[in-house]
């Protein structure tokens, strides 16, 4: 295991997907953030089948930042529950994993 992470995460606008991103660049808890946009989220909520039109973001960290993360997406969230799931990067390309850890550290 790397400790490295990939943390996904839904707005349901390009404007907020773009302003959580460059926050978690800005405060150095993500070296990089892509904003995918064209998500057509179907989901259950309140008792209702949803369909909605989102941005995801994915964000590549690391492990032990996880919770860091998660407060500073839910502080600019507008959703009452945002999407915060963080799957574990088992192995990456070296330099690449480097350059994550650099960039987190502020050397990038």
């Amino acid at each position: 295991m790397s400790g490295h992470a990939v943390v996904f995460c839904t707005a349901g606008s390009e404007s907020e997907a773009s302003c959580i991103a460059g926050a978690l660049v800005e405060r150095r808890l993500a070296a990089c953030v892509n904003v995918v946009s064209g998500v057509a989220s179907t989901y259950r909520w309140q008792g209702a089948v949803r369909t909605d039109a989102e941005w995801l973001l994915i964000v590549k960290t690391r492990r032990d930042r996880f919770q860091e993360v998660s407060r500073a997406i839910r502080e600019l969230h507008s959703y009452e529950l945002p999407e915060i799931v963080m799957l574990d990067i088992g192995d990456g390309d070296a330099a690449y994993l480097a350059w994550i850890d650099a960039a987190l550290a502020g050397e990038g």
